[in-house]
Parts: structure tokens; sequence; C-alpha cells
């Protein structure tokens, strides 16, 4: 057995690892973490210090007993996982596993970390290990610690005050509120009517455009023409005085010179893999980790092509700037290279400048060089690395800016620039992007004919346009991750996983690549934004975030940190569960009266989604209800559009049987009906416009859809149907499989009741939670009958659990058929409005 057992957190990582150290080495993964705080109520304990309850994680017990078994051979034990607070808290977690089973006496335990998996990193680091820093095992349990006290607290309030299932978290209600109060902003904008005006002149070598500078002996600003009768009359006024040319009053040339940005860290390189290659956060760190932890290159083996890429830093070692620099002669030539190295300072308050910045672990393995090892996917990303990186150590672009003005009588002038690329340094290699182009980038992509003072230049047009300000564009994953980084909400390795759960979640969506928040996400910003409005502000996220950053330095202690958060906002969480109504925290609205009943019309947010409803609870009449139109928000729609929604269910006609055929919307999204048959709308089919000729060619396509599912029937409820996922059998309550070798008409009712019988019970949807309990509870009930008491005590127990299962079976029976009628097919009945569904 190897002398030294290494863990990585990485199953890729430990493959390419094991071939630097040799026989001496063994090592192995742990799959990411291994411990979590128990999933209940009490894991943290805030009245004991806030002792954390942990426990293995079910799915990588394997791993942590593959590890257990190899230390047992091993003299060493080095601790390889991931250099930032995650990585160094699974360190400590796998250390404190071994020392409770008291496995890690006589053994030398040691930290070792790197940031780039390279033969030389890797050695080197094993070569110098340090100890496990507490500070940083702190800081990540502070942070896990925060995380659940906000969740487990915060989630029963939203459960009980705005709609079951929803939960709320510590960084992720900052985010949410964010691109809420951005669609808020949206809705909320009024546009202000602007005339732009600009001279159109042509001259012999090129023509250009010129901007309305001044008016009326003034500096023109975008808001002095905002109206049609005002902008004609300037563009007459200055037609006249130009008498059909501009002379050229003054040329001004300006030299200037553009640095190139630093390298990536991890914020910078999920913005511009969204803006350049389209990439979702998740995506672009999923790559990226694949990339560092190797790829395999050919005869080089399994290579890590770039440095760790969760990192705050914008610097480089001593040792890559070299290789940069001579990369740089040789593919661009000399006059590309500065004539020292390029020093950038991170902006971030925390950045750990031991680390590096994103890079190549080699500059010489250029785009070109490795793109035929590489998915497509891999390889545009790694060729944006690798050209910001080489980038980041070029010449400096010389830009040569020209303004030429030209006077348009005593009291106006219009202005034209343009810019020349003198030397183009870094721009022949990389140019970052931007979220948003304006009038200086046009500018920028302009050149200007050669002009000189008192030339006089042909007057095409005086072209004036109007315009209308625009509201604020919603998030991209590009800008919100940007703006999550100024506001120092949560960290750049968080940053994925926070838009990640805001979508599982279904509090926003992606529109047009831009975060929309649904209906149930503006529910939840408000709410929070209402009542805990503390927790979800940007500045007090953002200190936490230091505070947490000054336990990783070891400058602040982390309990007295939770002991301030928590007092204050357990006392809120009691407060807000009792004060709170319930209708307003969900965000209904009151739009008016019901012109028919004179019951008030309001939307509302329910089990199932928003919904309209005329008349309250209290009424003598049971409350009517209509579910909202896909893209209809609860917060904008109007009292009139409203009242079209009580307009199904609609009678569209008979059917030849004289049934009558309705169309009306369910649970499960819009449908005809006739008799007791109901047929789905498709996508393109509109049920408040739907006809009866369509509609009869759904109901005869299920009618069809329905005689060819039954392929026998044996009269006594078994049947062989035609399923989803092929042939199957069925009684009602289990299903079958039909064996490979038979055809299935030809299987007899006995074969098909032996399948049966011998098929596992699979709850349908729609069964209660813990269907499979009460399946076990029954077999177990069964089985307990059956058996004869061997003592009279142990008779009076069997007894006792006899009955207790009778009335559990029976209370869970009683359950079970009530979910079912809740939950029937819809092709046999399916609720025609939120109150069929169990909406009030």
């Amino acid at each position: 057995m190897a002398k030294n057992l290494l863990i990585v957190e990485s199953p890729a990582k430990a493959k390419t690892i094991n071939k630097y150290l040799g026989k001496d080495f063994q090592v192995l993964a742990s799959y990411g973490h291994v411990r979590d705080l128990v999933p209940k109520e009490g894991a943290v304990d805030p009245d004991h210090d806030f002792a954390m309850n942990y426990d293995l994680i079910e799915k990588n017990e394997k791993h942590v007993a593959a590890i257990v078994k190899a230390i047992k051979q091993a003299d060493a034990l080095y601790l390889a996982t991931d250099l930032d607070r995650e990585g160094e808290a699974i360190s400590w977690h796998i250390a404190e596993i071994l020392r409770e089973k008291k496995l890690l006496k006589d053994k030398e335990v040691h930290r070792v970390i790197f940031s780039e998996i390279t033969p030389r990193a890797i050695k080197e680091a094993v070569a110098n290990p340090r100890q496990l820093s507490m500070e940083l095992v702190n800081a990540q349990q502070a942070r896990r610690a925060l995380d659940y006290l906000v969740g487990f607290n915060l989630s029963p309030v939203l459960w009980r005050k705005v709609q079951r299932g929803l939960s709320a978290g510590r960084v992720q209600s900052p985010a949410l509120r964010m691109i809420v109060e951005r669609e808020e902003e949206i809705e909320a904008f009024i546009p202000r009517e602007y005339w732009s005006v600009e001279a159109d002149l042509a001259h012999p070598d090129q023509p250009f455009k010129a901007r309305l500078l001044k008016l009326n002996n003034k500096k023109f600003e975008q808001f002095d023409l905002t109206n049609t009768e005002d902008a004609h009359a300037a563009r007459n006024a200055l037609h006249k005085a130009a008498q059909g040319r501009l002379v050229v009053g003054e040329v001004q040339s300006k030299e200037r010179k553009r640095r190139p940005s630093a390298p990536f860290t991890t914020s910078t390189l999920q913005q511009e893999a969204a803006r350049k290659l389209g990439y979702a956060t998740s995506r672009t760190m999923r790559l990226a980790q694949q990339l560092y932890e190797g790829i395999a290159i050919g005869d080089d083996g399994v290579v890590g092509l770039i440095t760790y890429m969760r990192t705050d830093s914008v610097s480089i070692s001593d040792e890559a700037t070299g290789e940069l620099r001579e990369v740089i002669v040789r593919e661009f030539g000399r006059q590309s290279l500065p004539d020292q190295p390029n020093v950038y300072k991170s902006k971030s308050k925390n950045a750990q400048e031991a680390h590096e910045a994103i890079r190549p672990t080699s500059a010489a393995l250029t785009p070109k060089r490795v793109a035929a090892y590489l998915s497509p996917d891999h390889a545009r990303l790694y060729e944006l690395i690798w050209k910001r990186t080489v980038a980041s150590q070029m010449q400096y672009a010389t830009m040569n800016t020209v303004s030429v003005d030209f006077p348009c009588g005593p009291d106006a002038a219009f202005r034209a620039t343009g810019t020349t690329v003198v030397d183009p340094g870094f721009l022949a290699v990389y140019e970052e992007g931007r979220d948003q182009k304006g009038a200086d980038d046009e500018d920028d992509a302009r050149k200007l004919p050669a002009m000189k003072v008192g030339e006089a230049v042909p007057l095409r047009d005086i072209l004036t346009d109007q315009h209308f300000t625009e509201p604020p564009p919603r998030f991209s994953e590009a800008s919100l991750v940007k703006a999550l980084e100024e506001y120092g909400i949560g960290r750049p390795s968080t940053y994925a996983s926070i838009i990640q759960v805001l979508l599982n979640r279904e509090y926003v969506i992606l529109d047009s690549r831009r975060f929309k928040p649904t209906d149930v996400g503006r529910a939840v910003g408000r709410f929070l934004g209402s009542h805990f409005a503390r927790y979800v502000d940007y500045d007090f996220t953002a200190r936490l975030e230091d505070e947490l950053d000054a336990v990783s330095r070891g400058e602040e202690d982390w309990v007295p940190l939770l002991s301030r958060f928590w007092k204050p906002f357990k006392a809120q969480i009691d407060e807000k569960m009792e004060t709170v109504d319930k209708s307003e925290a969900s965000g209904s609205r009151v739009l008016g009266e019901d012109p028919k009943s004179g019951k008030p019309l309001s939307v509302r947010l329910g089990r199932y989604g928003p919904f309209a409803q005329i008349g309250t609870k209290d009424d003598e009449d049971k409350p009517k209800f209509a579910s909202l139109r896909p893209g209809q928000s609860m917060h904008t729609i109007t009292m009139e559009e409203a009242l079209e929604l009580f307009k199904l269910p609609r009678t569209l006609g008979t059917s030849e049987d004289g049934e009558e055929i309705t169309v009306g919307i369910g649970r499960f999204g819009p449908f005809v009906k006739v008799g007791s048959t109901y047929a789905s709308l498709t996508k393109e089919d509109d049920p408040y416009t739907i006809e009866l000729a369509r509609a009869q060619e759904l109901i005869k396509a299920k009618a069809e859809a329905l005689a060819n599912r039954i392929i026998k029937d044996f009269g006594n409820g078994i049947q062989i149907l035609n399923g989803r996922y092929g042939p199957y059998i069925t009684d009602g309550d289990k299903n079958a499989r039909i064996p490979k070798d038979r055809e299935p008409p030809t299987l007899t009712e006995a074969e098909c009741v032996e399948l049966l019988a011998a098929a596992p019970f699979r709850p349908k949807r729609g069964f209660a939670k813990g269907a499979k309990k009460q399946a076990a509870a029954k077999k177990a009930a069964g089985a307990g009958a059956t058996k004869k008491a061997a003592a009279s005590k142990t008779a009076k127990k069997k007894t006792a659990s006899k009955k207790t299962a009778k009335k559990k079976t029976a209370r869970k029976k009683t359950a079970t058929k009530k979910t079912a009628a809740k939950k029937a097919p819809a092709q046999k009945k399916a609720p025609t409005s939120p109150a069929a569904a169990g909406e009030s």
C-alpha cells in the first residue's frame, strides 16, 4: 500500500494528480462535501453557542468508507481539497470524521493547496504543506449556519403567509429583491419624448453625420426639443442658417491610450462568457471546472488547462508572466510587449492575493494547439480565457480621437467625432464586451475624412428623429452578476448557485435571456421587502459578507457574529408570524366591483398560481374563480382583462348525440369537454376563441386514443393497455410489465394476475405522501395477524401493535381515498377553476 493518502474533491482531479505523484501516494476523491447539517430543526443550536449537528451525506458514504479503509494503511494524510473556504471546510470535515474514528493517531495530517493542476504545482504543494486554517473553516461554518437559520425560520413564514412550499435564502432574497425592484421600475416608467438633430454631410472623400452641439446659444440637451412642432422649427432655422453647407470651424485631435482589462476573476469570467458566448453562469462554472481538473491532450495525457476558477484575485505569478511575455513576442511581435509587465490590483476587499487570476496553466498551449482535443464549448471558453490573459500583458492600444466643429449661423453648431486606431496593441487579441452600447461606442467605431479649418462641406440634409426614453433593461446574467458584485451580495463563487436557486424555485424566469420575476417571485420579494427589509437590504447583506471575511482572516470570532444576527432576526420572525395578514402578504389586489353581481373582483395568489375571484369566502354564495392566462400577472392585470377570464367555461355547441360541448381551464390547463370525455387543448389553441369544429376534432382524437389504448379487457378490472412507454398490465391499483418474449394480446387472465402479484407497488401521482409506508404497514399488519403469541407479554404488545396498525391503516386509507379523489386523472374529471383544485 502507498505510504501517503491524498484527498481531493473530484475523481477527475484524483485521476490526473495520481499520475504526477507516483506509487508513494494513493489519491482518492471525496466527491465534494462529505458532511452537512442534519436536514431538520435543531441542526444549529443558538442556545449552545450555535453548536452544529453534522451528519454524513448519504450519497457520499461509500466514498468516505473508501477513505476510512485507505487511511488505516497510510502513514500520512494530505488534504488537497480546493483552496477556498468550501475546500478548507471539506478538508476539516474529513479530518474530523477520521479523528472521531480514532484513525489519525500517530499519523501526520497536512493541508495542501494549489491553484493549477500541473506536475510542478502539485509536487511543490505536497513538498510545502501547511496546517488546516480554522479561520477559513469557521467562516464557512458561520455562513452555513446563517443560511440554515434564515432558511429554516423564514421559510415557514412564507408558507403560512404567502404560499405553501416556498423558501427564502439569506443571499438569494436580496438578489430576488433586485430583480423585482427592476421590474417595478420598468412598470412605473413613463416614457418622455425627445428629438435628436443631425447634419448629413456629403464630404467628397466620405459622407458622415454630425450631431447638434449648440442651439440658441446654449449646449443642446436631450430634452430641449420635446415635440414635432419645435423639432421641425429648429430644423427649418438650421437649414436657413446653413445655406446648403457647413464650414469647419475647429479641428481637435487628441491621442489617448487605452489599457487592457485585468485577467479574469470568477465574476468577470461569468460576465464575459454570458456576453460573448451566451453561457449561463452555471454552464461557465461547469466548463471551467472541467478545464481546471484536466482534459486529455494527445500524448501529453490529461492536462489541467486553467488555474482555479473561484478567485477574486487579478494577480499573475512571475513565472506565468514570464511565459506570457515570451508567447506575446513569438505570436504578435516585440512591438506588442510593454517594457515592464502590467500589474493589476484587485477591487475586492477580501481578495486573497496569494491566489491567482484565472489564466491558462501554460500560455504556450494556444487555443489552436488544443482545439482538436476540446469540445466546442470547452474550446470557446478556453480561447476566451487565453485571449484575455495574453491581452492583459500586452502593450496598450493607442487611439487618435478627432472632433470637428461646424458653426451653423450665429447661435448653433454641429460636432462630428471619430476615432482612428494608431496602434492596436492588445486590441489585436481581445476587447472586453459591454452590456449596453452608447453614442461613444459609435464614435469609436467611426473614422472621419481629413478636414481643415475653413473647409466647406456640402450639406445634404438636416435630420430630425423622434425618440422616447426607455425604461432600464431587465437584468441579464452578466448585468446581474455585475450588480451582485458591486453591491457586495454573496461572493463570486456563489453567483451561479444564487441564479440557479431563483430559477429552480420559479421565482424568476428567463425571458429573451433577461430575468423576469414570476407572480410568486414578486409576492416573496415584496413580502420580504415590506416585513424583513433589514435582511434583504443590500448594505446589510454586504456588511454581513464583510464580517464573514473578517472571520476568515482571523479578525473576528464567528459565534458573536451569529448571536448579533440571530436575536433580532428571531424576534422579528415571531412577531411577523402573528401580525401579518395573508392576503396582504401574498399581494392580493381588489380591482373593483363585478358589474353583474356587485361583488368585489380581486386577484390572488393560490396554491396553483395566480387567479381572479368574484366574491369572498364570507358570502352566502360560493365565490367564482378563474385562472389567469399565460403571460398575465396579478400585479398588472386590469379590471377589464380580469372580467374576460370569467367568460369560461363557455358552451360551443352540441355533439351528434346532443351532448353539450364546453371549453374551460382546469388545474392541468385548457380543455374541451363532452359528457365525461376531456380533451386538452394544444399550445396553438386559445380557449377564448376556439370554435366548435376544432373542439370536435380534439374530442374525436381523444376518443380514438382512448379506444386504441385498450389492447385486452378481461371484464374484472384487469386490462392490457397501450401506455406512454409501451404496453402494460393494470388492475387499477398496480401496473406490471409485459415479458419481452410475449405479445400483449396473447396473455391470459391467469398470467396477468400472476404478473401483477409479482410487480412492485409504485404509488401513482396524486397519492398521499407516505403511500409506500401505507403499503408496508398493511403488509406488516397482515403478517402480524398470522403469527401466534409466544408469551402473554409479547401477545399484549402484538395486540396493541395490531390495533395501532389497524387504526393507522384505516386513517391512511381514508386519506388516500380523499387524495385520489382530489387528484383524479384529467381525462376523467378536470377542475374548471382554482376552486375545484382546492382554492378558497
